[in-house]
């Protein structure tokens, strides 16, 4: 029998699997290039599709779960990221493998605008329960680093592809037999708004979207690039590639719990203070990593990486906060089209700087610039006391609200 308790367990799953999707292949090309016989900078330009339709795929994606069914649309991303694994491993030329990323990317944009959508429609703490989503799809990271080496090291890059898109296509197959289609969500706001008035909405989604481009960047930059920095840097601590994944993989691990540090505190302190603190971390840390090696380069990157991950769930719970639940799907697909469409611009922009002589000390300087840029617009983000305000009035108004502003 279908049971609604397996809703947000599912959800928790797809995040792990979406976000292991996208980061199989920064871990495989460092043997592709090695068995293909090219360099790093030539193969790794293949995720650049992949990254784009990751991005560009959130917006239909988003208009589909709320018109169509946000269910319907979480099974297509089951099945599509797991055919389309499952067709990148089976691959025999790089524009086979840049086609099958391409398509990978295009159905795991799915997860992001409709999963988070179903997500944060009910839960009351809902800080805490996006941490502990963004503990699974940060822990997805680190198993494709994790994985993708183990795999390749006893069965070839192909396996690395094979076994997560079969696990995919399995939970999709668990999904629609265990979890209940809840319909579509109804229409009770005229609004995008949440008891935000129209100038206010404008200045935060304004924010929102300037925000999510710069750490989308940094967060893509950067995940993109660990598995090769660590190949470089720290050629002393490992030599394999199973070696180089368990490193990224305990980095990402250990740094995934920030979210779950995050989401609590999104329940009780202002996001705009969490924003500030965030990137005042983030600048001095991404620039102390461009000139490290060894253990000193291991723990830069962990302390690096719970600041870039610390961010997340401050971007989706602005979304959760302040936009009428019938109009989040579409609102989540407007930032993960950035989000992540911007995102992709870090493919090249890794493999542009590695090319030079600077490496990837220039990628972590052009980093703590745009960290700068968070900071910056962080600080025009509308104050607790101002958006309380509004929240009285909103309610005076309306003797049935349409949901609450927590602090």
């Amino acid at each position: 029998m279908k049971n609604t308790k397996y809703l947000v367990p599912f959800l928790n799953l797809g995040h792990f699997i979406d976000h292991l999707s996208m980061l199989v292949f920064p871990t495989v090309v460092v043997a592709l290039a090695r068995a293909w016989g090219e360099s790093y900078s030539e193969l790794l330009p293949l995720a650049v599709g992949g990254f784009i339709a990751f991005g560009a795929f959130a917006l239909p994606a988003g208009w589909l779960a709320d018109h169509w069914s946000r269910y319907k649309m979480m099974a297509v991303f089951f099945f599509g990221v797991g055919g389309s694994l499952i067709l990148t491993g089976l691959a025999r030329s790089p524009w086979q493998v840049g086609v099958g990323l391409t398509l990978t990317g295009m159905f795991a944009a799915i997860y992001h605008p409709v999963g988070i959508a179903m997500l944060v429609s009910a839960p009351a703490r809902m800080g805490r329960a996006l941490g502990w989503n963004g503990l699974f799809g940060n822990l997805g990271l680190a198993a494709a680093a994790l994985t993708a080496g183990a795999l390749m090291d006893a069965a070839g890059w192909r396996a690395a592809f094979f076994a997560p898109g079969a696990a995919a296509l399995a939970a999709g197959v668990a999904f629609l037999l265990l979890v209940p289609d809840p319909g579509r969500v109804p229409r009770v706001s005229k609004s995008l708004g949440l008891h935000v008035d129209r100038p206010t909405m404008t200045r935060i989604f304004t924010i929102l979207l300037i925000t999510t481009a710069c750490g989308g960047i940094i967060f893509n930059s950067t995940t993109v690039s660990m598995p090769k920095v660590f190949d470089e840097r720290l050629r002393a601590l490992t030599q394999t590639n199973f070696g180089v994944g368990a490193l990224v993989a305990l980095v990402y691990t250990v740094a995934a719990f920030a979210q779950v540090l995050m989401g609590a505190l999104i329940d009780r302190v202002h996001v705009k203070r969490l924003m500030i603190g965030v990137a005042l971390t983030q600048i001095p840390l991404l620039y102390l990593a461009a000139n490290l090696d060894g253990w000193p380069m291991l723990v830069a990157a962990l302390v690096v990486m719970l600041a870039v991950f610390g961010q997340i769930p401050l971007n989706d719970a602005i979304v959760g906060r302040y936009v009428a639940d019938e109009y989040r799907a579409r609102a989540l697909a407007v930032r993960y089209v950035v989000s992540l469409g911007v995102a992709a611009a870090g493919v090249p922009l890794v493999a542009g700087l590695h090319a030079t002589g600077g490496g990837f000390r220039y990628v972590f300087y052009v980093l703590a610039a745009l960290a700068g840029g968070i900071l910056t617009t962080a600080l025009f983000f509308p104050s607790r006391r101002a958006l309380e305000a509004q929240r009285a009035v909103a309610l005076s108004d309306s003797p049935a609200p349409a949901g609450s502003l927590s602090p």
